[in-house]
């Protein structure tokens, strides 16, 4: 029987329970390779005590990091990183490899990436999106995600980029006549499967009941509430449209940013636009989804976006911002706006007026879209090939 190779994650806030996207993509990594000789996965997790334990046959441990605001999410890689070289010493670890997840600890990259070389590892990493151009970072906050990418970029074995777009603009950024980045394209994946509640369950009618809101009824929208998102273009947008569904936010809202979209457009004005807080049941989630007439997804910043892919999964009609990442991940399954005004308004009223056979034929090509690029299992595979094969083993559709 060939060696286990020793994958170590740092960069998701652990497993389980975190359902963001990288904790989603470790969740589902970590089952899918469950039972398999080959593989040994490491996992760490943001914790107030440290500690291991088991989990989808992963090995996960604890990283206790101080509260110190945004800088605790270097912290806390940091430690991880240090606690990851320490096991693979103390271990006798052969071969491991190291990957991290977003760009955070560019000044400690080289530092770790010679120690792992010593140690006779790789170090892979994940680029994530353009964390650099998100509103709710200060400028110094945004200067610095800018110079640890570049950092990172340069002291890694490896960018594993789960977008196209992103290993483009790696590369486009990067490239020079004496260094071009390795990169490998992996996307993120998805489900289709559909809700196992009935329509009739009384958990989703009691949550349209408790909302005001029906069937077929309500346009949706499942998100981070950041500026960057584009809410205010979505609400501003919906209220000119004179469409006579509604508009449910399911977001955890901040309250200074909706006071600010509030002054700017007074969506308190117009009953169709709801605020419904947040759902985390899956199941419940996916229904309400699929009950959906149509799905809004203004994100531009960032790579593949997993509420987009949940929403292509679910709902059959989706009007995306149409920006590379979203085009790159829905082709011809959606709708595409622009934020010129008055441009999402009108496609609403072409969506409102769109008969059940366009819309079904959207919702299978969607589903289709996500079944064959961007499956958990097909995702599963190509890390498999990429760890256990090496660096080779997946070629980027990016690359030459």
């Amino acid at each position: 029987m060939s060696e286990t190779q020793h994958i170590f994650i740092v960069g998701s806030k652990g497993i389980p329970g975190n359902y963001g996207g990288y904790e989603t993509f470790v969740d589902r990594l970590t089952e899918a390779h469950e039972g398999d000789p080959r593989i040994r996965y490491h996992v760490a997790c943001k914790a107030s005590e440290d500690g291991e334990f088991e989990y989808h046959g992963a090995r996960c441990f604890n990283v206790k990091v101080p509260d110190v605001g945004p800088a605790q999410a270097i912290l806390y890689d940091v430690a991880a990183l240090g606690r990851v070289c320490r096991y693979v010493e103390d271990n006798h670890v052969k071969h491991p490899i190291v990957y991290v997840l977003a760009c955070r600890i560019g000044p400690f990259c080289a530092h770790f990436q010679k120690r792992i070389h010593a140690l006779g590892g790789r170090l892979y990493v994940n680029p994530d999106g353009h964390e650099w151009k998100r509103a709710k970072w200060s400028a110094p906050v945004r200067r610095y995600w800018k110079v640890s990418e570049s950092m990172m970029v340069r002291n890694c074995d490896l960018l594993v980029c789960d977008s196209k777009n992103i290993e483009r603009y790696i590369h486009e950024e990067y490239d020079s006549p004496t260094y071009r980045p390795a990169t490998k394209f992996i996307a993120y994946g998805a489900d289709t499967h559909r809700s196992p509640l009935a329509d009739d369950a009384p958990n989703f009618t009691g949550w349209c009941a408790e909302h005001g809101l029906s069937p077929k009824g309500y346009y949706l929208v499942v998100g981070r509430f950041v500026p960057e998102n584009n809410y205010e273009t979505m609400i501003r947008e919906f209220m000119s449209s004179s469409t006579e569904r509604d508009f449910a936010l399911i977001t955890n809202v901040n309250d200074k940013f909706l006071a600010e979209l509030e002054e700017r457009t007074h969506y308190s004005r117009d009953s169709r636009i709801k605020f419904v807080g947040t759902v985390y049941d899956r199941d419940l989630l996916a229904k309400i989804r699929e009950q959906a007439y149509g799905y809004f997804h203004g994100h531009e910043v960032g790579g593949t976006n997993p509420s987009l892919l949940e929403a292509l999964g679910s709902t059959d009609l989706n009007l995306l911002l149409g920006v590379g990442f979203n085009h790159e991940v829905a082709e011809g399954a959606a709708l595409y706006w622009t934020k010129e005004p008055g441009n999402l308004a009108a496609l609403i009223a072409r969506a409102d007026a769109m008969d059940a056979v366009e819309i079904s034929e959207l919702g299978r090509r969607a589903k289709a879209r996500v079944a064959i690029a961007y499956s958990w299992q097909h995702i599963a595979y190509e890390y498999e090939r990429l760890f256990l094969e090496g660096p080779l083993a997946v070629k980027g559709e990016g690359e030459e």
